[in-house]
This record gives structure tokens, sequence and C-alpha cells, in this order.
């Protein structure tokens, strides 16, 4: 909840200064119209094209970019339980006296990927949860390797067994990166920027106006700031309104089938 608390003021300062932003932007105005009647409009359509443009390719590059790696990121997950699962049931093909241990392993291997996710963590659990992972991936491939050539065990099975146990610990270590994937904070500071110059340039060509349109300012300012807040939400998942929880019940419920 403190992200989602940090999330929302960070949209109500964008609020407060995109309104303050026109208020300053229609002074502006109105000083240039007292000395010059007319004067404060010229040049300013090429203008407001231009940043009302960037501004709204900005805003779609980052909402659509947000919006794609959230639904990554929930593929992801079925992703990995589909694969673990398909390797899980490869183990009948092994000698029957080695199978116990390597459903064990398995078991272990999955309760440690469900609490990688469950919540969001300090940088010091998250490297005590990789390095969990880690170690649990260590001995599986250990074993895993000592079944070449052993008796009784197809080449063609083991190597089938091989190939699984690769992409199963491949879909771990991409969704570890899909995590820690987000934009430079230099593109959330431009999208920032350019809503609150837009603002300034709004106020600036609504001074010769007798009176503030309070309700177009209000509501300008609501949406851009309720969409940044939902991008920022989106991009992180495990932490905002916006989750990715649910898709873990998929893990959940593949765990209690390996009981």
């Amino acid at each position: 909840m403190e992200f989602v608390w940090f999330n929302f003021l960070l949209a109500c300062l964008l609020f407060v200064c995109m309104l303050s932003c026109c208020e300053i932007g229609r002074r502006t105005g109105l000083r240039r119209l007292a000395l010059e009647p007319g004067g404060h409009a010229i040049g300013a359509g090429p203008i407001e094209g231009a940043v009302f443009g960037l501004f709204g390719l900005i805003l779609a590059f980052t909402f659509n970019g947000a919006a794609g790696r959230y639904e990554t990121r929930l593929l992801q997950i079925g992703e990995e339980a589909n694969q673990i699962d398909t390797t899980y049931l490869r183990i009948d093909f092994l000698p029957v006296e080695i199978q116990p241990e390597f459903r064990r392993l398995f078991r272990e291997y999955v309760a440690a990927r469900i609490v990688a996710y469950e919540q969001p963590h300090s940088a010091e659990v998250v490297a005590s949860d990789n390095s969990t992972t880690m170690q649990l991936q260590s001995e599986i491939w250990t074993r895993v390797h000592a079944l070449s050539g052993m008796p009784g065990l197809a080449p063609q099975i083991h190597a089938l067994f091989v190939s699984g146990m690769n992409t199963m610990f491949d879909m771990a270590t991409t969704r570890d990166v899909a995590q820690k994937n987000h934009p430079p904070i230099v593109v959330y500071v431009l999208l920032a920027g350019l809503g609150i110059l837009s603002s300034l340039l709004i106020g600036y060509v609504m001074c010769n106006t007798k009176y503030r349109s309070w309700f177009y300012l209000l509501l300008y300012s609501a949406i851009i700031s309720i969409t940044v807040f939902v991008i920022l939400d989106m991009e992180y998942p495990r932490q905002g309104l916006i989750r990715v929880d649910f898709a873990d019940q998929i893990l959940t419920d593949l765990l209690k089938t390996m009981q």
C-alpha cells in the first residue's frame, strides 16, 4: 500500500502543478494582452501543436508500454507453470527408484517460485529468494546430469528431460528480468514536464476570456493525472492497485497437484 499512496501523492502533485501552471499561463497572457492587444496569440498555434503532439506521443508510448509489459508478465506466469508441469510429468519416464527425489525437488522449486513473487520484497529478501531458486536449480541440474548413461534410461528420454529442464530454468530467468524491466525515470520526468508545459500554454491562450473556465481546466488536469496514475500502477503490478497476483494461483494449484 505504500506504493499506492506514493503514486496517489504524485498524481495529486501533478494535478496541482498543472492547475497552477494554467493560472500562471493565464496571468502571463493577460500581461501580454495589456501591452499588445491580440499579440499574445502570435505564434501560439504552431507551438501548441508541437507541444501537444509530443505530449500525446509520449503519453501513448508510456501507456501502451505499461499495458504491454503487464500482459507479458501475466503470460509468463502461465508459460512458466506449463513448462514446470510438463517437465514434472516427464519424471514418470525416469527409473522408479529415483522418481520420489525428483518430485520432492520439484515441489520445493515451485514453492520457492511462489514465495519469490508473493509480495514486494526488499533488495535483501529478493536476493535471498533468488539464491534459494538458484540453489534448487543447481541441485536439480546436478541430479539430471548424473542420469547421463544410467542403465535402463534411454538417451532420448534423458535428452527430453534435459530440454524441459533448460526451458523451465530459462522461464524463471525471463520472469525475473521482466519484473525489473521498466522505462527510464527520465521518460516519466518528460511526461510530467510536458503535462505541466501544456497546462501553461492552455492558460496562456485562454487569457482573452473574461472568466476562467474551471470546468475544462479541472477536467484536463484530472484526466492527465489519473492517466499517469494508471500508467505507474500498471508498471508495478505487484505493488499497486492493478495486480498480477491472481495469476500466481496457477502455480499454487500446480503445487497442490504435486502433493
